[in-house]
Order: structure tokens, then C-alpha cells, then sequence
């Protein structure tokens, strides 16, 4: 699938088949992830991947809308470094960035994958940082359940050219 083809075909998917997404499959969303673009190149991003299904079934513990973890053969937490952080603050769009290049590169992929925030509600990055383990200076962002889709989510089509302003607003 071409690059145009991944970002216009990719929707949230939020149900998953049982079968487990391979190692080899993970190591290549996460060099998709950490591809990304950040402030000053300091790629303050770390990701935590989650396999373990005790782990997993605990998520929605501690995020409201995360039941479809439970499905999911894997999810990775992006996580920011607040050592890494030397661009004011600019870590929220660095992780952003590392998030849509993971979600991308899944719908390449032929998986399915649904964005979960975390950063900002304190509730769910205090509950995912006592879950697994998270050092205080690392915040999670988002969280990503990631398997082969259980759904099929037709392309839609989000172009709008009211939004689109030329030269002025």
C-alpha cells in the first residue's frame, strides 16, 4: 500500500481477530514510529510494548475507553522522557508525530489500530505509570491496541475545502 493510500484508508479500528501481530511486525511500526519528526531531532520518545494479556485486561482499570485491549494482541504506550525534552514543551507534538507514523504504518501493514489518549488526564497516566512501572520523569501519551481487524471501517472521505484558506484567512 502507497503512503497516500495508508493515511486516506486509515480509520480506528476497535475490534481484533485473536491472531498475535509477530515480533518482526512490531519492530517495523516501531522504526516507522521513531521516524518521526521532533523539535531539534531530540526524539524524546519511548514506547512500551505490551503483550502480556494480565496486563493487558488491567488497562481499563485505569483508561475509561479502552475495552478493545482486551481484544488486542499487542498495544504500545508512547511515552516522553522529560530528560529529552530541550525544546519547551515541544515533546507533545515530537510524541504526536511518533503516534500517526505508528498508526500509518499499521493500515500498511493490513492491521487495525485506534488512538488512546493518555497526556493530559492525570487520572490515566498516574493509573498506566503504577501499572507499569513508569519512572516519574516519563509521561505516557498514548496508548495504541493493535491487531488484525475483527472490523471493516469504510475510507471516508475528510476532505473539506471550506478549511482550506489561500494567502489569508
Amino acid at each position: 500500500m502507497d503512503a497516500i493510500e495508508a493515511i486516506l484508508s486509515r480509520r480506528s479500528i476497535r475490534r481484533y481477530t485473536p491472531q498475535a501481530v509477530s515480533e518482526q511486525l512490531i519492530k517495523e511500526l516501531l522504526e516507522a514510529a521513531m521516524s518521526a519528526p521532533s523539535a531539534g531531532n531530540e526524539q524524546p520518545w519511548h514506547f512500551v510494548v505490551i503483550k502480556e494479556r494480565g496486563i493487558l485486561d488491567e488497562i481499563p482499570k485505569y483508561h475509561p475507553y479502552s475495552q478493545m485491549v482486551r481484544e488486542a494482541s499487542v498495544a504500545i504506550l508512547v511515552c516522553c522522557d522529560l530528560r529529552l525534552d530541550r525544546c519547551d514543551g515541544m515533546w507533545v507534538q515530537d510524541c504526536s508525530a511518533a503516534t500517526e507514523n505508528l498508526l500509518i504504518a499499521v493500515q500498511a501493514k493490513g492491521l487495525g489500530a485506534v488512538w488512546l489518549g493518555v497526556h493530559p488526564r492525570e487520572e490515566r497516566v498516574t493509573g498506566l505509570r503504577k501499572l507499569l512501572g513508569i519512572p516519574e520523569h516519563v509521561v505516557p501519551f498514548s496508548l495504541i491496541p493493535i491487531g488484525y481487524p475483527a472490523e471493516h471501517m469504510p475510507r471516508a472521505n475528510r476532505y473539506d475545502g471550506s478549511r482550506v484558506h489561500d494567502n489569508r484567512w
